[in-house]
């Protein structure tokens, strides 16, 4: 059963996530600088994520895009 469980958990991982762990169980002894690098990698992983999450809070703060800019033309073809 704790198998099944273990399968079942690994299914909700995040692929990033899951690159990321099973990069470390694989590499042989202790790398500690590629370990450093590794921590360092998520980090900014991360951070990228949350600009992006940063970037669209302040948009939907904002509010809704005025209207009386560029108007749709339509154009008929032949």
């Amino acid at each position: 059963m704790a198998k099944d469980k273990r399968i079942e958990e690994e299914s909700y991982l995040c692929p990033v996530g899951r690159f990321f762990r099973d990069l470390e169980r694989k590499v042989p002894g202790k790398k500690p600088k590629f370990r450093e690098h590794l921590t360092r990698s998520r980090v900014e992983f991360l951070k990228a994520i949350r600009s992006l999450v940063d970037e669209r809070i302040e948009e939907l703060e904002k509010g809704p895009p005025e209207k009386g800019g560029k108007r749709e033309t339509k154009i008929e073809v032949e």
